[in-house]
């Protein structure tokens, strides 16, 4: 009896160990195979989306410009060129001085030779006494129609009377007086004190009548009185007035109170 319950709980026992030893075998022995995914899975996919066709692109839209408008061309009048005034041309026939006034009366302004040429730009009243540029020098001056061989037309000039240089160291003439007896008015005045380099006299320029004309004349003198024949009937008055010269020019004039 006591073998018998020996046995038993010995199987037990052994039943026991067995049962708890049989799964680490198993478990080393035969390997547990991954799980197969289910066949009855759905797979989403993402689709691809279809061609819509081919994209019309829209221009950007460009600003119009703002339109200047053109100007209206106004057409250039044709230039008619004015033609340039031909001046006489004059070559000297003989030696004689270029001067500051139309007259004998006035003072050197240079000297004319044989063969020199010049332009005629003036003259005097009456074409007796021409205003020149001579070719040589870089001023004009008068020369008398005389001395000249003319080629053009010295009355298509104009009549001209330039101004006469002007001294700055001489005072004019004073206690100017005139008298008349019948035509002929005689000036007188005081002397003006100069250095004997520089005095070159005095000068009266008038305009006078003679033959029923009015006339511009000049005249000279070394003394204090002149003489000029001044006739009755023209349709103007006569005039005077009268400088002192020196060498560099001509003192103020004075105004002669003609009778």
């Amino acid at each position: 009896m006591g073998i018998a319950l020996g046995w038993m709980a010995g199987g037990l026992v052994a039943l026991w160990l067995a049962g708890c030893s049989a799964p680490q075998r198993a478990a080393a022995v035969t390997p547990t195979p991954s799980p197969e995914p289910s066949a009855t899975a759905t797979r989403t996919a993402t689709p691809n989306p279809s061609p819509t066709g081919t994209p019309t692109l829209t221009p950007s839209v460009t600003p119009t410009p703002t339109l200047t408008p053109t100007p209206t061309i106004t057409p250039t009048p044709t230039v008619t060129p004015t033609p340039t005034f031909d001046f006489p041309d004059a070559v000297v026939k003989m030696q004689a001085h270029c001067r500051y006034g139309p007259g004998v009366a006035y003072l050197h302004a240079g000297d004319l030779y044989p063969g020199d040429h010049a332009l005629v730009w003036n003259r005097n009243w009456d074409g007796s006494w021409l205003w020149i540029k001579p070719d040589k020098q870089s001023w004009p001056c008068w020369a008398s129609a005389y001395v000249l061989d003319i080629e053009g037309d010295i009355w298509t000039l104009v009549e001209y009377y330039h101004p006469l240089p002007k001294s700055t160291l001489y005072g004019p003439p004073k206690n100017v007086k005139a008298v008349r007896e019948g035509n002929q008015v005689t000036v007188t005045w005081s002397e003006v004190w100069m250095t004997e380099d520089d005095f070159r006299g005095y000068m009266i320029e008038a305009r006078v009548c003679q033959n029923g004309y009015l006339i511009s004349i000049a005249l000279h003198t070394d003394g204090t009185s002149l003489t000029i024949t001044d006739e009755k009937g023209c349709s103007r008055a006569s005039s005077g007035k009268l400088y002192a010269v020196e060498k560099h020019g001509y003192t103020d004039p004075v105004p002669i109170p003609w009778p």
